[in-house]
């Protein structure tokens, strides 16, 4: 069987965990600051996970793990 190709923009986006979760970091943290609040700003700043049926697919985007 011939090798898969990796979906580049899904690499660059996310990282799959040694558990095997897909972990991303949120969007909105890049400018306009100031008119967001703090509390946000700083939830923006952490990973989120990814679940439920987006996985399946995410899973054939990154057939190794990337």
């Amino acid at each position: 069987m011939p090798k898969l190709k990796t979906n580049r923009s899904a690499k660059k986006r996310i990282r799959v965990t040694k558990s095997g979760k897909f972990k991303h970091f949120k969007a909105g943290r890049s400018h306009l600051l100031t008119s967001k609040r703090s509390k946000r700003k700083r939830l923006l700043g952490k990973p989120a996970y990814i679940e439920g049926g987006e996985k399946k697919s995410l899973a054939k985007m990154l057939p190794y793990g990337a």
